[in-house]
């Protein structure tokens, strides 16, 4: 059958190099520049060796960030030109959503070259330039890498497509004879080609490879070295649930999927201070696992962490969760650039800032990396989606209240610019102590001023139902207590037992000037206002 199993070779070098599947293959396809041996070139980046531990990322569509050069579509140049503001945002790390040359030139989930960059967002050198800059100011840069498929367009599926005799055929999942009884996530996942089918989990624009062949495995280990040696700092891969496919049922989360990932990992290690985090919605933490990718979003956590903040009490799943899941490796969300991970915060939360405060408050103190999306941290709402739904939470950023909200100096932008852009862009929050902008910031702060916060053990005090989150981070000789009132009203919380009420001091919100009040156990409580955050510290 066309699933039976191949092993894979040993890593005995960094970057194995593409094997042809057979001599002088590439003469007889069309040029396929992302196809050929990179040898291994690491080099130091100049970010600490714990730069990914405990910062905080962006994750930013490129397209839609800032256009540098008028022609209504956001680049890497743009990229550059504001990374002074991230870096005032406190971020220390950049996840850029694809940024290779794609068949869709729109989300860029559909490569057609795993080496070049989509010419609508610049130049290899442009690419370079972004990631020297980004390291002059302490931030990480990592790519979004697609490993289960490439565009249908790609030089190589066109090869093999065409021709049955091909030489890469087996570098994609074909098959002579109808396939019956799939259900993937684009429906039915065999397309027709002629007399044959190919596998697409996804799209008929996106065939799979077929990662059974060794010389597909290497090919992509060759992409990553190629993009590692130009100082990339790690990859977010793309669907790594769905890579391997054992039967009609048995297409998610098989045990090869883990297998592959690791090998990853492992390249990664041998560049040194590199990070990988994996997409795998239905089954994250498993992928989070040592011998798989070692780190993966914790996709459930968010959809819970934001009903907590809407109910204004801590609800049982969150609890659930933050029990089950080994959250201190994971990467955690409020939303994302994919629709099933929920629409953006600010239509969540109906405009209701306060509550939106909150939920960033329980994300930013929390274990875990920490990852916000682009424009979260003002509040950007939806565009009006031109294809499908996602499109409607990947419109423009907004810079200002001028023209196309600062995005770019076209007549119009790549797509409808958010709802929300006059009241909700960078000037007008800049300088408002109240503001969301100003209210990430001083979280943010907050958690990269503090290891216990960052890398520190997690003890949840809070019980079902209770009003507000509370829980204890240690680290480094210290200990913070965490206080989030979900609720409309006022709230008191008592001190962990066997803890003295004197040895707390307040340190979020600066300036704060409250304490636990009283001597006696009975009287070591704390009032929070309605819908605040406290966070007190002691010496261990």
């Amino acid at each position: 059958m066309w699933w039976s199993r191949v092993g894979y070779r040993a890593l005995g070098a960094l970057c194995l190099g593409a094997a042809l599947a057979a001599p002088g293959a590439m003469a007889a396809a069309p040029a396929a520049s992302d196809v050929g041996k990179v040898l291994a070139a690491p080099r130091d980046s100049g970010l600490p060796a714990d730069w990914d531990r405990k910062g905080v990322f962006i994750e930013i569509l490129v397209r839609a960030y800032q256009d540098s050069d008028g022609d209504g579509i956001g680049d890497l140049n743009g990229v550059t030109q504001r990374l002074d503001y991230l870096k005032s945002l406190g971020v220390s790390g950049i996840w850029l959503m694809p940024i290779s040359a794609s068949q869709d030139h729109d989300h860029g989930y559909a490569p057609l070259n795993y080496r070049a960059i989509e010419p609508e967002y610049g130049t290899l050198a442009d690419f370079d330039r972004l990631v020297a800059e980004a390291h002059k100011r302490g931030i990480g840069v990592i790519l979004d890498y697609v490993i289960n498929h490439s565009a249908a367009e790609h030089p190589l599926f066109q090869h093999a497509a065409d021709d049955a005799a091909s030489p890469y055929r087996d570098w994609y999942v074909f098959s002579d004879t109808e396939q019956k009884g799939w259900t993937t996530y684009g429906g039915d996942p065999w397309r027709q080609n002629g007399a044959s089918w190919y596998y697409g989990a996804f799209d008929v624009i996106m065939p799979d490879w077929n990662l059974r062949n060794p010389a597909v495995v290497d090919f992509h280990l060759d992409n990553l070295c190629f993009w590692l040696n130009r100082g990339v700092d790690g990859f977010r891969f793309d669907a790594v649930g769905v890579l391997y496919e054992n039967g009609p049922l048995e297409w998610d989360n098989q045990p090869e999927n883990h297998a592959l990932m690791k090998r990853a990992q492992d390249l990664l290690d041998a560049y040194g201070k590199r990070y990988m985090v994996c997409e795998a919605a239905s089954d994250p933490a498993a992928f989070s696992a040592a011998d798989s990718c070692g780190s993966a979003f914790a996709f459930g956590l968010q959809k819970y962490l934001i009903k907590s903040v809407q109910m204004g009490r801590v609800t049982s799943d969150l609890l659930y969760l933050l029990r089950t899941m080994p959250v201190a490796r994971m990467a955690t969300i409020l939303s994302s650039h994919d629709y099933y991970a929920g629409s953006r915060p600010f239509k969540q939360f109906g405009g209701d800032e306060a509550r939106y405060k909150l939920a960033a408050a329980t994300l930013l103190t929390l274990p875990g990396r920490p990852f916000i999306y682009y424009g979260e941290e003002i509040g950007l709402v939806h565009s009006q989606p031109v294809d499908y739904q996602d499109q409607s939470i990947r419109g423009p950023m907004s810079w200002s209240g001028e023209a196309n909200a600062g995005f770019t100096t076209a007549q119009a932008s790549f797509r409808p610019l958010v709802e929300n852009w006059r009241s909700h862009n960078v000037a007008a929050q800049q300088d408002r102590p109240d503001s969301l902008l100003n209210a990430y910031r001083a979280l943010i702060a907050l958690r990269n001023a503090h290891p216990a916060l960052q890398t520190g053990s997690f003890e949840v005090i809070s019980r079902d139902d209770d009003p507000v989150f509370a829980f204890v981070r240690e680290a480094d000789g210290e200990r913070l207590l965490v206080l989030i009132n979900y609720a409309a009203r006022d709230a008191e919380v008592a001190l962990p037992e066997g803890v003295q009420a004197s040895a707390w001091s307040a340190i979020y919100p600066a300036g704060s000037t409250q304490r636990f009040g009283g001597t006696t156990a009975a009287a070591k409580h704390v009032k929070l206002a309605p819908m605040s955050v406290a966070v007190f510290s002691a010496a261990r």
